[in-house]
């Protein structure tokens, strides 16, 4: 299952975007970040970087 990051918890810090190996995190319009279930590979290290626990599997 891929990940999502819960847009209540996001505060837009760009941290998991640069983690991510396979470049499936971008920033929305409202300046958040949206996780792309397609290219997700759920390893992960989005959410070992989080410093808000937004990514969840």
């Amino acid at each position: 299952m891929a990940y999502s990051i819960n847009n209540e918890t996001c505060i837009g810090c760009g941290t998991c975007e640069a983690e991510c190996p396979v470049s499936a995190i971008s920033v929305a319009d409202d300046g958040k970040y949206v996780i792309d279930p397609e290219l997700c590979l759920d390893c992960g290290a989005c959410a070992g970087v989080c410093p808000v626990d937004a990514p969840q599997a």
